[in-house]
């Protein structure tokens, strides 16, 4: 019998690989949730792997299997792909408005489907590791889902490294950015770090201190003066190529 936060996350957990192919980021799962703390969810997690219904999969971030079910849905088998419950209601279908969402974006070129995608500049790789200068190669471009965006400038980068791997962001993923100056606290940004540095990282102010976060143990975060950081865009989505 599981409680009703461990039946919660399991079905969270379940839900989120179907959609997206890998499991969700401890700060997911506690906003879902509605937790103050990710030790409630670490807590969770350790009481569905004892009793059989989780498994983590060695030296992989985010890497969470869902063995089985609870009883009242659909059973499933170790390393099965996830199929929907049998006895759940059916799949919520929304209804869809087809607009002209490239229209009027600046810096993007409109496909022949320019209802369906656009194309991005791709100005080169960015370090999610150790900072490095972007690289801004006009001539490339990347076609991303038109609905993805909103107003404003967009562009798109590479990312090099795996610090960011803990908040979903791998090493070759290409990240789409919206340009601008400001972002909130929390957010993952391009920063500009002395003029020369451009990084991907989690933003977080501290008093007249700006700090530059990973998202994986193994890097430290970077405290700056706020004369030495500048904010080029915020992140808004993320292009996977699985080969």
């Amino acid at each position: 019998m599981l409680t009703r936060k461990q039946h919660e996350l399991l079905i969270f957990i379940d839900k989120h690989l179907r959609n997206t192919g890998f499991s969700p980021s401890f700060e997911e799962m506690k906003e879902a949730l509605n937790l103050k703390s990710k030790s409630g969810i670490h807590r969770l997690i350790t009481a569905l792997e004892e009793r059989g219904f989780l498994k983590r999969r060695a030296h992989r971030a985010r890497a969470l299997e869902v063995l089985r079910l609870p009883d009242n849905l659909a059973p499933r088998a170790a390393g099965a792909a996830s199929a929907p419950a049998a006895a759940a209601p059916p799949a919520f279908a929304p209804n869809v408005i087809r607009g002209n969402f490239a229209q009027n974006l600046p810096g993007v070129a409109r496909t022949a489907n320019d209802a369906a995608a656009v194309h991005l500049p791709l100005y080169g790789r960015i370090a999610a590791g150790l900072p490095i200068e972007a690289l801004r190669d006009g001539g490339e471009s990347v076609e991303v889902p038109a609905a993805m965006l909103g107003n404003g400038e967009h562009y798109a980068l590479e990312v090099a490294g795996d610090s960011m791997e803990g908040a979903g962001i791998l090493d070759g993923d290409t990240v789409i950015i919206r340009r601008g100056e400001m972002a909130d606290n929390g957010a993952i940004v391009v920063a500009l770090v002395d003029e020369n540095e451009v990084t991907l990282k989690r933003l977080r102010r501290r008093g007249n201190s700006i700090a530059l976060e990973a998202a994986n143990p193994r890097y430290e975060t970077r405290i700056f003066g706020p004369d030495r950081v500048k904010v080029q865009g915020r992140l808004i989505g993320l292009v996977r190529r699985y080969n």
